[in-house]
C-alpha cells in the first residue's frame, strides 16, 4: 500500500522560506514521476512542480519557476519542496502525489495514482 505523508505547512510571512517534505512508503517508486499540487480556497487544484524519481528530471509551472525547487532523497524515499521568496497568493493546501509514469502529462492532476493528506501554506503580506 503506497502511502504519501507531507509535512512542513505553515504559516510565515511574504519573502520568506518554506520547506514540505512528502515521505513516500509502501514501494520502490523508480518509473514514479511525483508531483507537488495545489489547491487555494475557492480555485481549482494546480500543478506546481514534479519530479521523475529515476531520472531526476524537473517541472515547475511558470507561476513557482524560479523560486521553488523539488529534489528527492532516495535513501529516505522522500521527496522535497523547497519555497523561496513565498507569496500571498501561494497560500494553498500543498499534496504531495505520484503516478506510475514518466511521460510528459506531469501536470495533468487527474492521472496521479497517490495522494497525500496535503498540508497547509499561508503566506500572509
Amino acid at each position: 500500500q503506497v502511502q504519501l505523508v507531507e509535512s512542513g505547512g505553515g504559516l510565515v510571512q511574504a519573502g520568506d522560506s518554506l520547506t514540505l517534505s512528502c515521505a513516500a512508503s509502501g514501494r520502490t517508486f523508480s518509473g514514479y514521476t511525483m508531483g507537488w499540487l495545489r489547491q487555494a480556497p475557492g480555485k481549482e487544484r494546480e500543478f506546481v512542480v514534479a519530479i521523475n524519481w529515476s531520472s531526476g528530471s524537473t517541472y515547475y509551472a511558470d507561476s513557482v519557476k524560479g523560486r521553488f525547487t523539488i529534489s528527492r532523497d532516495n535513501a529516505k524515499n522522500t521527496v522535497y519542496l523547497q519555497m523561496n521568496r513565498l507569496k500571498p497568493a501561494d497560500t494553498a493546501v500543498y499534496s504531495c502525489a505520484a503516478r506510475y509514469s514518466s511521460d510528459t502529462r506531469y501536470y495533468r492532476g487527474d492521472l496521479y495514482n497517490y495522494w497525500g493528506q496535503g498540508t497547509q501554506v499561508t503566506v500572509s503580506s
